[in-house]
């Protein structure tokens, strides 16, 4: 099959406009926001550099595919990956695993493991943060979700979860200065939760080409918990494919659904949150190494500890390895008719305060 094509800008949406990149090469600065200079600027400065590089430090083609064919696509993975890790890989040896990770850590283009808070923050300049379709969410959120971590969504059936998650599909694509991400999305839906109409209706409310929205969102149907664990690797493959991005955001609808009816009994619990565990930290990673906003809607569960005088309290399902893994956790709750209440209920930079958003046909917008 044809590789999707690469978002294209059209009326309300699209790459940023030609004043905006004219004016970026008087006032570019290295690590600025990209919503200060053009796209093309933007993607001229990649976050990772591809495993191909390898080969500069002597390392063979060969074992460049090995690394590959284990989700290993980036300078960066190669780092992220433990040597454990890597000797399970056919025909890798101690010798040659350390090789690799002497070159690797040559090449890498993130610098120093140690950075004083000056260059911390210049390189936090590069995330990106994508619009929900809410000035009100957004508000909150502290401009919108956010590239290079996770953002969790939990609540009770239709409190907008999946609804937020297909608006994303579609303001990705928007332009920065429109408060979009210019990039494509993936979408691995564990429960059947897509619909490509959904989409179409979003795309209208924005001014974009349903048919060329669409084909810049890439599902992923998955069944068991091992295929959603599998999927990660041709996913990095996905992302670090230069040519066919950029991609902005990850969603995963749901994360934890197949892991809940695949290990029902207490006596799994430890099994599964130790698989959980290791799946999101394989989902942390992609969002670090490749820059892009991983969020993962996820189910919740009434607490019978905790009963209020106006019935059951609700907690996230996951634990500790799920609150731990997330970056900022997003509470939704239901308000009044279509109004849902989007509430922050863990962040390491914003506040915990409360959002009001409408579900409409066009995604979701501002409650009027």
């Amino acid at each position: 099959p044809q590789p999707p094509s690469r978002p294209k800008p059209t009326t309300g949406a699209g790459m940023a406009t030609a004043a905006a990149e004219a004016g970026a090469e008087e006032s570019k600065v290295a690590g600025a926001p990209p919503s200060q200079y053009g796209s093309d600027v933007y993607e001229e400065q990649p976050t990772f550099v591809t495993v191909d590089i390898l080969q500069t430090g002597g390392i063979n083609a060969a074992d460049i595919e090995k690394l590959r064919e284990q989700g290993v696509h980036s300078v960066g993975s190669v780092l992220q990956k433990t040597t454990r890790e890597l000797l399970n890989i056919r025909g890798f040896s101690e010798a040659k695993v350390a090789k690799i990770k002497d070159v690797a850590r040559k090449l890498d283009n993130r610098g120093s493991r140690f950075r004083t808070g000056t260059e911390e923050r210049l390189r936090r300049s590069r995330v990106i943060r994508v619009s929900t379709g809410s000035q009100e969410l957004d508000k909150v959120l502290g401009g919108g979700v956010e590239t290079a971590s996770i953002t969790e969504l939990f609540g009770e059936f239709r409190t907008g979860k999946t609804q937020i998650a297909h608006t994303l599909c579609v303001t990705s694509q928007l332009a920065f200065e429109s408060g979009g991400g210019q990039g494509k999305v993936i979408y691995l839906d564990t429960e059947g939760n897509f619909r490509p109409e959904r989409i179409e209706s979003i795309a209208e409310r924005f001014g974009m080409d349903a048919e060329e929205t669409l084909d810049n969102v890439i599902i992923c149907r998955v069944y068991t918990h091992e295929e959603q664990m599998d999927v990660v690797k041709p996913i990095a493959a996905l992302l670090a494919d230069v040519d066919n991005g950029p991609f902005r955001v990850l969603i995963v609808d749901s994360v934890i659904a197949l892991f809940r009816v695949e290990f029902s009994g207490r006596g799994d619990l430890a099994e599964r949150q130790q698989k959980l565990g290791h799946h999101l930290a394989d989902l942390e990673k992609l969002a670090e190494e490749f820059n892009v906003a991983v969020v993962i809607v996820n189910q919740c569960m009434a607490d019978p500890g905790a009963l209020s005088l106006f019935g059951p309290v609700i907690k996230p399902v996951g634990g500790h390895v799920l609150a731990h893994a997330s970056t900022t956790r997003v509470m939704l709750k239901k308000g009044k008719g279509e109004q849902r209440i989007a509430r922050i209920y863990d962040s390491p930079s914003m506040p915990e305060a409360d959002a009001i958003f409408t579900i409409t046909q066009g995604g979701i917008t501002d409650a009027s």
